[in-house]
């Protein structure tokens, strides 16, 4: 990936930090993941495009919501959600295993 430039509202992080847990300083490493999907967001993109990145962080799935303004992706939420994951892993073609059956 390139260097990329990110800026976010330090406000709206630290709402985001109380509301999910999860800084927008470590939202980026989202965008690090090779293997990250970006998508967009078609029913919250009226006045400017908004998007997802989902991608892993740590040990889980981390989905991140911005906008990309002239070169800049600013972040404005993100949360380790169960929806986020389901499409990581559908677009990467992740199966789980079925259960051993001893």
């Amino acid at each position: 990936m390139t260097k990329a430039r990110f800026e976010w509202d330090a406000k709206k992080d630290q709402e985001n930090q109380d509301k999910h847990g999860v800084a927008f300083a470590m939202a980026q490493f989202a965008f690090a993941d090779p293997n990250r999907v970006i998508a967009e967001d078609l029913s919250h993109s009226s006045h400017e495009t908004r998007h997802y990145c989902f991608g892993r962080v740590e040990d889980g799935i981390l989905t991140v919501r911005f906008v990309y303004r002239g070169g800049v992706i600013r972040i404005f939420g993100a949360g380790y959600w169960r929806k986020g994951k389901q499409v990581y892993e559908r677009e990467n073609q992740i199966h789980k295993r079925a259960p051993r059956k001893d």
